[in-house]
């Protein structure tokens, strides 16, 4: 669903503050959310962890060299294609009805789960949306194709807001204070944990790590998105593009 600028105000408030430690839904030890709401979506339902054993391998292509090699587009390169393709940052939810383009939240659903967030709230442009779905659609897809497995992609970081950066620059010093993540443009994808929701086929994650990276691969190779691989965070930080015919208006 689509929010327009006048319900922001609203929309994006209660976001942030559902995901204050202490408000809103909880969820326990497995990570199921506690809520009525969720309780009733299949998707907000998982196993606690991925199995540890009688893993299947699976057949992995190579993407042309390491991770840290292939994803290692710099922060102002997300940053530059960020402020072209997405909002003005805010800085906390009073200032959001200043937003003058609409936004989607996103939820768990079959491509994706979206984790417990604590410094970002759930939302994107339009087009950073559709290619969080593209990816969860190309991921599952390339999964069934090479044996099957029920595993969804992770979802740690979306839409931060300019207190919630200087708060995160407060606990970890490597944070950068102009992040892309301020204009609705960029999430980041755990590549350390995966959602089993059963198990049919065991991988390892080492497996699915690899899979994804092909896909992320083939999407930045079509100019849909920039990626960071991020060591320390344990995840793809991913910046959506502008469309092709945008790029020569």
């Amino acid at each position: 669903m689509t929010h327009s600028p006048s319900c922001l105000i609203l929309s994006v408030a209660a976001a942030i503050y559902l995901t204050l430690p202490g408000c809103g839904c909880s969820r326990d030890q497995s990570g199921t959310s506690t809520s009525s709401h969720h309780a009733a979506s299949d998707y907000y339902t998982h196993l606690d962890s991925m199995p540890d054993g009688g893993c299947v391998k699976m057949k992995i292509y190579p993407i042309g060299g390491s991770f840290g090699r292939v994803f290692n587009d710099l922060n102002q390169v997300h940053v530059d294609e960020a402020k072209k393709l997405g909002i003005a940052p805010i800085e906390s939810p009073r200032s959001a009805w200043r937003i003058k383009r609409p936004i989607k939240r996103i939820e768990s659903c079959g491509e994706y789960f979206v984790d417990n967030l604590t410094h970002s709230v759930p939302y994107l442009v339009p087009e950073a949306s559709s290619l969080l779905k593209e990816i969860g659609h190309r991921f599952n897809d390339s999964l069934q194709a090479r044996g099957g497995g029920n595993y969804r992609l992770k979802v740690t970081s979306v839409l931060r807001t300019r207190g919630a950066v200087k708060k995160l620059r407060k606990r970890n010093i490597n944070a950068t204070e102009e992040s892309a993540h301020q204009f609705g443009t960029t999430f980041d994808i755990s590549y350390t944990k995966f959602i089993c929701d059963s198990v049919t086929v065991a991988r390892t994650q080492e497996d699915l790590k690899n899979l994804l990276g092909e896909v992320l691969k083939q999407l930045r190779d079509e100019q849909k998105c920039y990626v960071k691989y991020e060591r320390k965070q344990g995840c793809f930080h991913i910046t959506a593009r502008r469309p092709k015919q945008q790029d020569t208006l």
